[in-house]
């Protein structure tokens, strides 16, 4: 049989079917009808997302006015100007650090929650930040990191880990009066004006010490009794509240300085010490007789106030925690639903061929979460790359500089008060050029897992 006599026997009816496919798409539907349903999708996806980028490239060619082409001297600027070249470099520290903690965490508490009842709530607790926006975590962590141990938590818990194993401060700012036996010795400390003797009484007061800040055990100063064969003084705060009380006279109402240190100097050599009891009083050895007593200026220095953890040399590293603290409830949660699936006799054969836990998490399990693991790392490091809100939030002005991340900055070069948008617009069109290369990593493994 010829072909044209094959042709010819071809059903009309199928023929016809066969002239009309070719209007049609894959899945039958006609390709106009496609278009149309697709076409308000496309003119959003223009007007939103196309022409915005388009013009950002079009607009960072031009100077700060838009009528002066510019060429790439914009582009030069961000990687010439100091304070975008810290943008830069934070950003750099922003991805390489931020998504890896936080999927390590992440990481660590699906593997360990995995096993216990209260599992469930503790996941709850760490994924609760994720309910709180940006702004807020912002608000939070600003209080967190106050510096005053009064009102900032890091500073509170830092202080007093540090006051537990080092010796708390004394008696800022106190001083004596012109009146009182005491005098200034040099270095922040205070000596007696003349030597002391066995069987005399010593009187040490100071002022300058708000009442509030006195020891919460001191109690009520108590005049020293004499010993002929000892050293006895009082050392007191030298100030009864509401006035009335008379300068170097123990009154009723003023308060012993407690744990305040006495010193016996005798040819320029400390002889004795002793340290206030809680109403004041100290007692010294007959060997401190003929020297000048001295209140030395560990008495008197500023008390620990902790770390400054908004300061130029640990903002970035405290926004990356609050970071962390939000998003690493999002790792857990991802990282667990993939621990959920992996084959549960895969670990057991291990753990029958004598691997310990830590063997078959490092061989076992986390090769096979290589795939969730990634997933999270690459979706939190696009993230940080777009970081805005916790600079602008957290970083106070005299530190907002050496926290600088380049949304901060396009957000500062586009509309602030020396609003450059040509510099804006290249710092747009960079952050793009960086978010790419990992889209395109995220795209090409998801294709090779669903090849699989």
């Amino acid at each position: 049989m010829t072909a044209p006599e094959a042709s010819a026997r071809v059903p009309e009816g199928e023929g016809g079917t066969a002239r009309g496919r070719r209007g049609t798409s894959v899945t039958g539907t006609r390709r106009l009808v496609a278009a149309g349903f697709l076409l308000p999708a496309l003119v959003l996806l223009g007007a939103l997302v196309v022409y915005p980028i388009g013009y950002s490239l079009y607009r960072s060619f031009f100077d700060k006015s838009g009528d002066g082409f510019a060429g790439l001297g914009n582009y030069v600027e961000i990687f010439t100007d100091d304070t975008i070249l810290t943008a830069v470099k934070n950003n750099a520290v922003w991805v390489l650090v931020a998504p890896a903690v936080a999927t390590a965490l992440g990481l660590v508490f699906a593997v360990l929650t995995e096993r216990v009842r209260w599992g469930t709530a503790f996941k709850l607790v760490v994924f609760m930040p994720m309910a709180i926006s940006m702004l807020a975590a912002g608000i939070i962590f600003r209080l967190v990191y106050e510096q005053d141990p009064e009102r900032g938590v890091a500073n509170a818990v830092w202080v007093g880990v540090h006051d537990t194993f080092a010796e708390s401060a004394g008696y800022p700012k106190a001083h004596p009066l012109p009146v009182h036996p005491l005098q200034a010795a040099g270095g922040g400390a205070f000596v007696t004006k003349e030597p002391v003797t066995a069987g005399t009484a010593v009187r040490l007061p100071l002022v300058g010490v708000a009442p509030a800040k006195m020891p919460g055990d001191a109690e009520p100063a108590k005049a020293p009794a004499a010993d002929p064969g000892r050293i006895n003084g009082t050392a007191w705060l030298d100030f009864t509240r509401g006035g009335g009380g008379k300068p170097n006279t123990i009154d009723t109402k003023e308060l012993g300085l407690k744990g305040i240190k006495v010193e016996a100097v005798k040819d320029g050599k400390v002889v004795a010490t002793a340290t206030a009891a809680a109403d004041g009083t100290f007692s010294l050895p007959a060997e401190a007789e003929g020297a000048v007593l001295r209140l030395p200026a560990s008495n008197f220095r500023e008390p620990y106030n902790g770390v400054d953890w908004l300061g130029p040399s640990l903002v970035t590293p405290a926004i990356i925690g609050s970071y962390v603290w939000m998003w690493a409830g999002f790792a857990m949660v991802l990282i667990a639903a993939g621990l959920a699936a992996v084959p549960r006799e895969l670990l057991e054969a291990a753990r029958v061929d004598g691997a310990n836990e830590w063997q078959v998490f490092r061989k076992v399990t986390v090769p096979l979460l290589a795939p969730v693991l990634a997933v999270v790392l690459v979706t939190l490091m696009i993230n940080v790359l777009k970081i805005f809100d916790l600079v602008f939030i957290i970083a106070p002005g005299s530190a907002q500089d050496d926290a600088n991340v380049l949304a901060l900055q396009l957000y500062r070069s586009s509309f602030g008060t020396d609003a450059h948008l040509g510099v804006g617009s290249a710092i747009a069109v960079l952050l793009l050029l960086l978010v790419i290369p990992v889209m395109l990593f995220n795209i090409r493994r998801m294709r090779r897992e669903t090849r699989r």
